[in-house]
C-alpha cells in the first residue's frame, strides 16, 4: 500500500510564495508519475502539474508554468511544488497524486492553500 503525506500549505498574501511537499511511502513498483492537482470550492479537481519517472514535466497551462515549478527527489520519493507570485485564484485544496506503472493511482489527503490579504 502506498501512502502520500502532503505539507507546506497555509495562508499567504498575494504575490507571496509557498512550497508544497508530498512524501510517498510504502512499496512502489515501476516507473511512476507524481503530480499536483487542486480543487477550489464548488469546482472540480484539476491538474496543476505532474512529473514523470524520467523527469519530464507537464503543466496545466502557461500561466502556471510561469509561476510554479514541480520537482522531485527520487531517492526520497518526494515531489515538490514551488509556487511563486501567488494569486487569489490559486486558493484551493492541493492534492498530491501518484500513479504507478500498473496505472494504479493514490491520492494524498490534501493541503489548503489560501491566498488573501
Amino acid at each position: 500500500q502506498v501512502q502520500l503525506v502532503e505539507s507546506g500549505g497555509g495562508l499567504v498574501q498575494p504575490g507571496g510564495s509557498l512550497r508544497l511537499s508530498c512524501a510517498a511511502s510504502g512499496t512502489i513498483y515501476g516507473i511512476n508519475t507524481m503530480g499536483w492537482y487542486r480543487q477550489a470550492p464548488g469546482k472540480e479537481r484539476d491538474l496543476v502539474a505532474h512529473i514523470t519517472g524520467a523527469g519530464n514535466t507537464i503543466y496545466a497551462d502557461s500561466s502556471l508554468k510561469d509561476r510554479f515549478t514541480i520537482s522531485r527527489d527520487y531517492a526520497k520519493n518526494t515531489v515538490y511544488l514551488q509556487m511563486n507570485n501567488l494569486k487569489s485564484e490559486d486558493t484551493a485544496v492541493y492534492y498530491c497524486k501518484l500513479t504507478t506503472a500498473l496505472r494504479i493511482s493514490y491520492w494524498g489527503q490534501g493541503t489548503q492553500v489560501t491566498v488573501s490579504s
